[in-house]
């Protein structure tokens, strides 16, 4: 076992109440509302209608864009109306296409009836076929995965990564999923390999896992392109720029991809889903997930299908009435939700329900450091964080300033404000100022296109 690791980082309470817990089908429920966005881009556009008659696996939402993903039926059933529903992770809202069940979950005509040989296809026909199935990356980033399988031009790919770390308290659903499905991880990893040309595929995995461990070295055995690598149990192992550090001792360039330092990281559900949509066709319409936190009084992990409404699987959980934090995702960098009227995703790895809302009052910075001896990626989270609320006091240069400080560079992993003892909202500030620059960004964009296209007429009234 390896012990290398990556600077920094903290070790909050584990908290997997639901490790033995196996995986458990969630009955599928009479309504199904399917986002539309659901990946990091471009959202889908929908492409049905209202009264349209719909199977399990037919295309719902199309791709808007090459950096977005195509959304398909969970189950089959009739279109009852397309809504506006909340994103979780905005807070904004989105398209949503609205199904009612029909409870024969009639498979399309289009799905293939028989698995199909993998190792004939090549890197073309397995970026289409993931395309195709809307396979996004499915440990929270949700990027469209035929994105991550396309390296741009000049950058070679010479290894793969499926990350297993699953370094979130409370979150056991990857760790459940390597142990029921271990080989059809390393199906998708190696197609992965193929897609990419990369040349050795390694699995990533925290040593509080030690039974994963001994199930995906038992999927690799006699492979010599294949790798199991554990790692000490730290947070956030789980990111790709630490994991990528930790496993190969490359560093991510700053404002770059793991693609600059020759990797492709992907989730171990989404490397599943990669391999159900090669051999066997099938769109990405579920995943599992963990229900846990100390309202929940049957909590465990779910098979759930994409659409399913929280209602329902804290029905499933018993959660107590009365809780008062909602958290989709993990605690460290999950979002609490104002509402349980959303529905699952295909991004939604965990929901976190509490007895009680933890509330603190953050103070100033008392400048002892411990931001900066926990941050992973080498910054001064508090002086991020100050400059923050100078920006909100009216200094607009805060934002430029920042970037000097690395801005882009923080993964918004929450460890600096884990360790302050001012209970400093640092991880909120940050992610302001670096919606800011975004903002600025966009509008230097719009003033480009908008100066293009003056000078565009222009050319065309000296041509007539």
């Amino acid at each position: 076992m390896t012990r290398a690791t990556f600077p920094g980082g903290v070790h909050p309470p584990e908290t997997k109440w639901t490790a033995e817990t196996d995986i458990r089908p969630l009955p599928l429920p009479p309504r199904l509302v399917v986002p539309m966005a659901q990946n990091l881009g471009a959202p889908a556009v929908p492409t049905v209608e209202r009264g349209q008659a719909v199977a399990r696996g037919e295309p719902i939402g199309k791709p808007d864009g090459f950096i977005s993903a195509a959304v398909h039926a969970p189950s089959s059933g009739t279109v009852t109306g397309i809504e506006r529903v909340i994103d979780a992770a905005t807070g904004r809202t989105t398209a949503a296409v609205v199904i009612e069940t029909d409870g024969k979950d009639r498979p399309h005509a289009s799905l293939p009836q028989e698995p199909r040989p993998w190792q004939s296809l090549d890197g073309d026909a397995i970026r289409q076929a993931v395309a195709d199935a809307g396979v996004v990356g499915m440990g929270g980033a949700t990027f469209p995965t035929h994105v991550k399988l396309t390296p741009p031009k000049g950058k070679a790919i010479d290894t793969v990564l499926a990350n297993g770390a699953e370094c979130e308290p409370y979150l056991t659903c990857d760790y459940r999923v390597m142990l029921a499905e271990a080989d059809k991880i390393v199906t998708g990893l190696r197609l992965c390999m193929r897609a990419t040309g990369a040349a050795r595929g390694i699995v990533g995995i925290e040593d509080n896992k030690p039974r994963a461990v001994e199930a995906m070295r038992r999927a690799v055995a006699g492979a010599d392109d294949l790798d199991v690598r554990v790692f000490p149990t730290k947070y956030p192992q789980g990111a790709e720029k630490q994991l990528i550090l930790a496993c190969l001792g490359r560093e991510v360039p700053t404002g770059g991809l793991p693609a600059d330092a020759g990797v492709v990281v992907q989730n171990v559900q989404t490397a599943c889903a990669i391999a159900e949509a090669c051999v066997r066709g099938q769109p990405l319409i579920e995943r599992v997930l963990t229900v846990s936190g100390d309202a929940a009084r049957a909590p465990g992990n779910f098979r759930v299908r994409i659409g399913t409404p929280l209602a329902a699987l804290l029905a499933e959980a018993q959660v107590q009435e009365g809780y008062e934090a909602l958290i989709l995702g993990g605690p460290m960098m999950g979002k609490a939700q104002f509402t349980a009227d959303l529905a699952v995703t295909k991004g939604t790895s965990g929901l976190l329900v509490f007895r009680r809302a933890a509330v603190y009052e953050g103070g100033p910075c008392i400048r002892c450091g411990a931001c900066v001896r926990h941050c992973p990626s080498w910054l001064n989270p508090s002086r991020l964080s100050i400059l923050g609320e100078s920006f909100l006091a009216g200094n607009l240069d805060a934002v430029d300033t920042a970037m000097e400080f690395g801005l882009m560079d923080c993964i918004l992993c929450g460890a600096c404000a884990y360790v302050c003892p001012s209970r400093r909202r640092m991880v909120h500030l940050i992610e302001m100022l670096r919606g800011e620059r975004r903002k600025a960004l966009e509008r230097r964009r719009e003033r480009e296109r908008a100066q293009a296209a003056g000078i565009q007429r222009e050319v065309e009234k000296v041509a007539d």
